[in-house]
């Protein structure tokens, strides 16, 4: 909803760049854990059952919206006076090679209005082909859980000096830190130190509540806020990053271990978990959706326009949710259940408990 509400026409007031962050970290926090819960639960990780279950979560609904995207702007019913389809675009797209594209030929060449968001799309798949193979050489390295979080902070601060290198000395584009895999991976790395070590699902904490509530989380939002309000292109381009990943830890581990606090009980309403079921699909439509509107609608008030955008932003993505992901699920967890060894005895992750020291029970 924050990059929704950015691209409908609030750019200037909501940060719909810092939603593509959190959506890294989530992903990298997520993925890490399911394999983490896995290794610890069967003692070995199925990298077939894994590229099986992303395969069947991501492409279904992204080769759909590209395929109608583009059928749409062929024959004119998604209208972009002066574009031209290309089919290196498309074969770009289609290969996951969309944010490389854009840095090299700009963000509107090529390719059906909206779909420019496939960028960060193509750094989640890119990470999805290389983590499980370098967490499974972390795992037989070291069992040592602290050093694992600690190679994987390193390749942090080796892609902060990488952005620092190309925006002070070789001057780059601001395309090119913001969406290149190199440049960007490390946004989806920091959700994976939070997976390995110190994982409020999985694992205790000897801090205490108030500690969380009074300093850390407080903390991590102070962050933030430098991040969002110091506008130095250098600074945004390189440290901005880095800085956000880095307060992302105490407010993830506050929502999660403390889901009970008034503010992270709205995140769990009906309707915001009902959003959150939706989320990708909506995260694929809603460039093309809003396009759309905007051509269509002429002069109607701007915030009809985002209101319209959002109504049907909403019924396609529910649409492509009982269609095509619901059953795709139900696919893909019948082949999981093929794929992935039998379970030894299951290990007990930490439970979700304002408790300093959390006794160990299922979450």
């Amino acid at each position: 909803m924050v990059v929704f509400a950015a691209h409908a026409g609030l750019r200037g007031l909501i940060p719909g760049d810092f939603g593509v962050t959190v959506f890294f970290f989530l992903s990298g926090y997520l993925i890490t854990t399911l394999l983490r819960m896995e290794h610890e639960q069967t003692g070995a990780i199925s990298f077939r059952a894994f590229y099986l279950r992303r395969v069947l979560r991501i492409f279904p609904p992204f080769y759909l919206v590209l395929i109608v995207a583009t059928l749409l702007t062929a024959v004119g019913a998604l209208p972009a006076p002066g574009l031209h389809l290309r089919p290196e675009a498309l074969a770009a797209q289609a290969l996951y090679l969309t944010n490389y594209y854009l840095i090299q030929n700009g963000w509107f060449v090529g390719h059906a209005p909206g779909t420019y968001i496939f960028w960060s799309l193509c750094i989640e798949e890119h990470f999805y082909l290389a983590f499980p193979l370098l967490y499974v050489l972390l795992l037989r390295l070291t069992p040592s859980r602290r050093r694992q979080a600690l190679v994987l902070g390193g390749i942090c601060a080796l892609v902060l000096a990488w952005r620092l290198v190309l925006v002070f000395p070789l001057h780059a584009s601001y395309d090119r830190t913001y969406m290149a895999t190199d440049t960007r991976i490390d946004s989806i790395l920091f959700g994976c130190i939070l997976g390995v070590f110190a994982n409020p699902l999985l694992d205790s904490t000897r801090v205490r509540s108030e500690r969380w509530r009074f300093i850390w989380f407080p903390l991590g939002l102070a962050g933030l806020l430098v991040s969002f309000l110091v506008r130095a292109p250098s600074f945004q381009q390189s440290v901005a990053y880095s800085l956000q990943g880095l307060c992302l830890f105490p407010l993830f581990i506050a929502a999660v271990r403390y889901h009970g606090w008034e503010l992270f009980q709205l995140l769990n309403l009906r309707w915001v978990k009902f959003l959150g079921v939706l989320s990708y699909s909506i995260y694929l439509v809603h460039p093309e959706v809003l396009w759309a509107v905007e051509v269509w609608t002429g002069t109607l008030p701007g915030v009809v326009k985002a209101a319209v955008g959002l109504a049907l932003t909403l019924a396609i993505a529910y649409a492509i949710y009982r269609l095509v992901e619901k059953p795709a699920a139900r696919l893909r967890r019948r082949l999981s259940r093929v794929l992935v060894p039998a379970a030894a005895p299951a290990v007990r992750p930490a439970a979700i408990a304002p408790a300093a020291r959390p006794q160990a029970s299922r979450p």
